[in-house]
């Protein structure tokens, strides 16, 4: 198939989904800019922050898309592009765009409030008991298993023949091994990563003490972004993988206290200047490549093969790809803090429902880029290898060096570096950002377990601290192979649930529910299955003990989630309203 029919579904589709189905749901809310949002009525300047569109939108955007939205697709292709493709398409208008635009609008709502507390009101105290054990679960497997992709990307080594680059004829810094030349990718990710953080706080003090323009800021961003890019050209940062996961887990540790607006929003922000170039550039590449051609050279279907790497196509397709489809930590970034940052509640459907639509655009050129970029054997050996960790991270930065390469004419190694350059500072980014929500979710699950807890563990010093050590533990001692699966498990368990407590809220006020209940169900299912056949076929012959045990707890709280939602929803359609809570 010509590269070029993807988009062209793909596209009006998209925008078509943002115009009616998503005014269907503010409508469905009620949504009115006359209500104070909780940025306006709780403004804090710390978490409560009344931020303008263009910069909550990046703060979203770079933290929902990080490097999700590309490495479930990556990994996924393995089934055949046109699967991918159909559950991107359909799941990110009907899935992930309602449970990431309901949540924020219910957080919204509900004073900013989590989702776990929105459960609480929905559901009681088992509920909200539930949601937190459940979201706990969910950012420890995002966080190690990002915390290892990321060490090895910006430690990646390519080969400068799979480049089409020739020794000596380059400007990147190279090494060599057995004989062979390798260009330090990695590094050059490595440098642009540190720069832009130092900035960051610049950035912020310019943007929220002197009240610059966002356009001027922009700018600014898009400067110090091509800056450091060409630095790390110049001066790529090498470490040892594990040198790195020491260094981000610190970085991560102090980060998650930090005032928003000192790091986390002014790096998201110019960390979104690339990530849209990369798109924009993404997309053009396979319109050029489309006009001129360009085949999908990945298999329509390969089921058996796909079957054999991952599991059955179903369940095991709807957990590899998440953020490209539906993703339960977009919940938690929705009512965590871009609910504390909105401004007006029209800005939510741009923010929730648009955010997730991009990213959909982002998993849809992501499968064209690998699908058509990447010969098959070559995205097999990177991202199944026989030997060695899995590189999604080098698959499908090569595949936008080959798509570039064929669309627009551009060297294979400049697409190459900017593939990288995509996806590092956003992994980086996703995961300070869930540091910061464990953060959260640890000092809510203490006020529920204790009366009066003890002041050490209202520190952020030690909440967060307890974080980033399980991150690292899990992150240190497994593989990307071994903790996506279950990762996936846990993020669509939490979406599930997201849902269900969506639908409880809106059931509780006699509104419709039917287009938050069916996607609810369906995830609820396939995540069951998944986690049955992970725990029988892989973590218990292979003796994985704490994955074994995480597994089961998982399974627990579904059948748990599945009883109270059933016994709730019959009890608000007799005309039962839920009961305050504290």
């Amino acid at each position: 198939m010509n590269v070029l029919w993807l988009l062209v579904i793909a596209v009006p589709w998209f925008l078509l989904a943002l115009k009616f189905y998503g005014g269907y749901i503010a409508k469905v809310f009620d949504e009115n800019d006359n209500n104070p949002t909780p940025a306006k009525a709780m403004a804090d300047g710390v978490d409560y922050v009344p931020t303008k569109v263009g910069v909550v939108f990046s703060h979203h955007f770079a933290s929902i898309a990080g490097a999700g939205p590309i490495l479930g697709p990556v990994a996924a292709l393995m089934y055949g592009y046109v699967p991918a493709y159909l559950w991107v398409i359909f799941g990110g208008v009907f899935f992930g765009a309602v449970q990431d635009y309901t949540s924020l609008f219910v957080s919204l709502r509900e004073k900013g409030k989590s989702m776990a507390e929105v459960a609480h009101t929905s559901l009681g105290k088992a509920g909200f008991i539930m949601f937190i054990l459940f979201t706990l679960a969910m950012i420890v497997l995002v966080t190690s298993a990002f915390l290892g992709l990321t060490a090895t990307a910006l430690t990646s080594l390519v080969p400068l023949t799979t480049m089409g680059v020739q020794g000596g004829a380059t400007v990147l810094k190279t090494v060599t091994k057995d004989g062979v030349e390798f260009a330090k990718i990695g590094g050059i990710a490595s440098t642009s990563v540190i720069i832009m953080t130092l900035f960051a706080p610049i950035l912020g003090y310019l943007l929220y003490k002197k009240g610059i323009d966002t356009r001027l800021a922009g700018l600014l961003a898009v400067v110090v972004a091509l800056l450091s890019i060409s630095i790390g050209v110049s001066s790529p940062v090498m470490f040892q993988p594990k040198t790195w996961m020491i260094i981000i887990s610190i970085y991560v540790f102090f980060a998650a206290g930090i005032p928003v607006w000192v790091i986390l929003q002014p790096r998201d922000f110019t960390n979104s200047f690339i990530l849209y170039l990369g798109i924009a550039t993404l997309f053009i590449g396979a319109v050029g490549a489309g006009f001129s051609g360009l085949q999908m050279q990945a298999p329509a279907w390969n089921v058996a093969q796909g079957t054999a790497k991952l599991g059955l196509i179903w369940p095991f397709l709807f957990i590899t790809i998440a953020c490209g489809a539906i993703s339960g930590f977009h919940t938690l970034v929705s009512s965590g803090t871009v609910s504390k940052q909105i401004s007006k509640e029209s800005d939510a459907r741009k923010v929730g429902y648009g955010g997730m639509l991009l990213e959909s655009t982002l998993s849809v050129v992501v499968i064209i880029a690998v699908g058509a970029g990447l010969l098959f054997t070559n995205y097999a050996d990177i991202v199944y290898p026989a030997k060695g960790a899995a590189n999604p991270i080098l698959a499908f930065a090569l595949g936008m060096g080959g798509l570039l390469n064929k669309g627009l004419g551009v060297p294979v190694s400049f697409g190459t570096v900017f593939g990288i350059l995509m996806l590092e500072g956003f992994v980086v980014t996703t995961l300070d950002t869930a540091v910061r929500l464990n953060r959260y979710l640890f000092e809510e699950l203490w006020g529920l377990l204790f009366k009066n807890p003890h002041p050490i563990l209202k520190s952020y010093y030690f909440n967060a601290g307890l974080s980033v050590i399980i991150m690292f533990y899990l992150g240190y001692s497994n593989q990307f192979k071994v903790i996506w699966p279950i990762f996936g498990s846990a993020n669509q368990l939490l979406a599930a649930l997201a849902l269900i407590a969506v639908t409880m809220w809106l059931a509780a006020r006699g509104k419709p529910t039917l287009f938050t209940l069916l996607p609810a169900i369906f995830m609820m299912a396939t995540t069951l299955f998944a986690l049955w056949k992970l725990l029988i076929t892989v973590y218990i012959p292979k003796g994985n003990i704490p994955l074994a045990i995480t597994d089961i707890l998982l399974l627990v709280l579904s059948i748990g989630v599945i009883i109270l939602s059933a016994k709730k929803l019959l009890e608000y359609s007799t005309g039962k309203k839920p009961a305050a809570h504290a």
